[in-house]
């Protein structure tokens, strides 16, 4: 088939989209942690980081250079930024200077505010979409934090007295806001450094986070509290915001520490409802040595775990595919990620995983999981509407946009992907026909392919990944 027939051919796949939604509806309960915050948008142009490199006098050499990812300095604002602008992709660096913090918040600024963090993402999306009830994990909820939940009666998390209440309308008023600045840019804008031109070849973001609480993992002892009652239920764990811990905290605490005290923490929900399905989230980790145990003892103990491109490449340098991580980053092409995949699946173990890079939707998972291929594929295709209208729109913050992208067809992109992990499918396993049905399987594994929809000038990229994961899992119905 050419691209125009396999268009329409997809086309009528997706024609489950509403379908899938309704069904979101069904899922009795889900809990989203740990982590939510507020992020400060704002969208900035290659002149504007021009002029903030000539006001400020900084080293141009210094700010090309590959050094720690790590923002001690304003300078490493923009070193970040540059970074991923000249990559097309997506890091997120921590600030530990809260002078860093004022001066971004005086010479950047923001367009907007609006929900952050993966936790909070994906407790927004849920609800929207009309799982019933989504519990939602905050260390930090003053009425800043509050009003970024959608106003649903649906969304829940506990007040200052531990009850719980409607998320939108808590004030916990001895809590501080958490501000993470979210910089994005866009596919084709160009900066001249050093008389050489950058052009960005792909829209995507920068994020700069200061963040005390989330920075340890703080989990609020009172939420722990209810989602440990037997009288709780729900059906799905997703769990995130691990990225920001460091090997050593302040005040002589350790990160791993934090870690198995999450762990102890989930394991008490988790008894009370045995049937569930335990996502881990997995984002950019900076610390190797807490991305490695993340691997180890989250991600081996999850049934389904998600990450992008980026973050597969990481996940293989810390397992000893070095080699494979630096062939992806080189050439982030299906082919070399769906290899990649392949060695985290039997280094991890895990039942499903799934990743979403620009395209294409790959999932991986155990032959006879409880999500059937076709349920998969119907979710992951929901996921890739609700994506897109949340690029083209801007924000998911009533029912009636999850569709908005409904009668769009798929990308040319992720057409080419598809065919290319067709082939190395072809080279590992065999004839397969997952350009057409997007479905392979044998008698060990199962592997389902979405080509996704793109929207050329998105209005946010913020929380895509997030978005995609939960509506992938949980749409899968």
């Amino acid at each position: 088939m050419n691209n125009e027939q396999l268009k329409e051919l997809w086309f009528e796949h997706y024609s489950s989209a509403q379908e899938q939604l309704n069904k979101m509806a069904q899922t009795k309960g889900l809990i989203s942690a740990f982590n939510a915050n507020i992020d400060a948008v704002i969208k900035i142009s290659g002149k504007q980081i021009e002029d903030i490199i000539n006001n400020f006098s900084m080293n141009t050499n210094q700010l090309l250079e590959n050094g720690q990812t790590i923002i001690k300095t304003n300078q490493d604002v923009i070193r970040g930024l540059i970074k991923c602008f000249k990559g097309g992709f997506a890091e997120e660096w921590l600030i530990d200077n809260i002078d860093v913090f004022n001066w971004l918040n005086k010479n950047i600024g923001y367009n907007k505010m609006q929900m952050g963090g993966q936790g909070g993402i994906v407790a927004n999306v849920m609800a929207a979409c009309g799982v019933n009830p989504v519990y939602v994990h905050t260390a930090s909820s003053p009425i800043e934090q509050s009003n970024s939940f959608l106003d649903l009666e649906n969304l829940i998390n506990v007040d200052e007295n531990g009850n719980l209440q409607k998320a939108n309308s808590i004030s916990r008023k001895k809590d501080i806001p958490l501000i993470h600045w979210i910089i994005e840019f866009n596919k084709g804008d160009k900066i001249t450094i050093n008389e050489s031109t950058i052009t960005c070849p792909k829209a995507n973001r920068f994020i700069a986070t200061y963040d005390p609480l989330n920075f340890k993992l703080h989990i609020d002892e009172a939420f722990h509290k209810k989602m440990s009652d037997p009288s709780t239920k729900f059906e799905h764990i997703i769990l995130s915001g691990y990225q920001m811990l460091q090997t050593e905290l302040p005040e002589n605490q350790s990160g791993t520490k934090k870690i198995d005290i999450s762990k102890l923490y989930v394991k008490q929900w988790q008894n009370n409802n045995p049937e569930h399905i335990l996502h881990f989230e997995i984002a950019s980790t900076q610390d190797k040595n807490i991305r490695k145990y993340l691997i180890d003892n989250i991600a081996k103990d999850a049934h389904s775990i998600g990450f992008n491109e980026r973050e597969l490449i990481e996940i293989l340098e810390i397992i000893g595919e070095e080699n494979l991580a630096k062939i992806c980053d080189k050439e982030t092409t299906s082919s070399n990620l769906f290899k990649g995949m392949l060695k985290v699946y039997d280094y991890v173990k895990c039942d499903r995983m799934q990743l979403h890079m620009f395209g294409l939707y790959v999932t991986l998972q155990k032959k006879g999981f409880k999500i059937t291929p076709l349920q998969n594929r119907k979710g992951m295709q929901l996921a890739a509407n609700i994506a897109a209208s949340k690029a083209g729109t801007g924000a998911l913050n009533s029912k009636d946009v999850l569709l908005w992208s409904v009668n769009q067809k798929v990308s040319d992109v992720g057409l080419k992907e598809l065919r290319s992990l067709s082939e190395t499918i072809n080279h590992f396993f065999g004839e397969n026909n997952i350009i057409e049905e997007g479905i392979f399987s044998n008698d060990e594994i199962e592997i389902i392919a979405v080509p996704t929809i793109i929207i050329d000038n998105p209005v946010t990229l913020v929380g895509m990944g997030d978005t995609i994961s939960s509506v992938s899992l949980v749409g899968a119905r």
